[in-house]
């Protein structure tokens, strides 16, 4: 299995590919989170946007226990929150020099319509974000690499499609802008802090244009286009604009 991110966590140099290969092969035990920081995150994110419902268990593991939590939509927010616990439980390999916590948890916000059952999650059109969440949240430690702001990372080499209901095919990592920034960064036991980082999923020619023009460049267009961070999986591209009606009848 191939990786392929690009990014350093700053303003993201256009045209830097990282590629990775697995460090070590088969089954490894997972790491358990430090004591008390699973407790401390869900405390977190209970005081500054609301407790979650419902926690989905990981059965079997493998590097780290990863576990999905889920804050249903409600009151002023119309869509619903899923937030890892798990990622956390080991450091990434953060580069030296690079300003960065090495502890992150990953996020990922759903519209309100979202079925979020176990029976409609066997359909892939409704579980590819979950299995987004999951995926990358072992990358850093399958690779033994990190995760940043304004990384983005391909679903395969080349990338494809999440599943048959979206065209979108890769993730750009940024902090959340529909919730309360400081819910993004959780202070721990032993005066670290956990940085949680929301999943954009983006087109591939959205991923070309930051490789060509830097992150900051693809946030601005992103920012144009007035999408937020609520995964909207028919989106059109924000760097390719829509062909042009046809004329009918000589009229538009």
């Amino acid at each position: 299995m191939l990786a392929s991110m690009s990014g350093d966590g700053s303003d993201d140099p256009a045209g830097k590919v990282l590629r990775h290969t697995p460090q070590g092969t088969g089954w490894r035990p997972p790491a358990q989170a430090p004591e008390g920081w699973v407790e401390a995150i869900e405390e977190h994110i209970a005081e500054h946007v609301a407790p979650a419902e419902t926690v989905f268990h990981e059965l079997v593991s493998d590097l780290v226990h990863l576990d999905v939590h889920m804050v249903p939509a409600g009151g002023d927010r119309d869509f619903h929150l899923l937030f890892t616990t798990g990622v956390s439980s080991l450091p990434m390999s953060v580069p030296e020099g690079v300003e960065s916590t090495p502890y992150v948890e990953l996020a990922v916000l759903l519209p309100a319509s979202w079925p979020l059952t176990q029976q409609a999650w066997s359909d892939e059109r409704w579980y590819w974000p979950v299995r987004a969440l999951k995926a990358l949240g072992r990358l850093p430690h399958e690779y033994q690499t990190w995760l940043g702001s304004l990384h983005t990372i391909p679903n395969g080499d080349p990338a494809a499609p999440y599943a048959s209901n979206t065209s979108l095919s890769g993730m750009l990592l940024l902090p959340w802008v529909s919730l309360p920034p400081e819910a993004s960064q959780v202070p721990v036991p032993g005066g670290h802090t956990v940085d949680i980082l929301t999943l954009i999923p983006i087109h591939t020619d959205e991923m070309e244009f930051k490789l060509r023009h830097g992150g900051q460049a693809l946030f601005r267009k992103l920012a144009d286009a007035e999408l937020n961070d609520v995964l909207d999986p028919a989106r059109p591209s924000a760097v390719t604009p829509p062909p042009p009606r046809k004329r009918r009848f000589g009229i538009f």
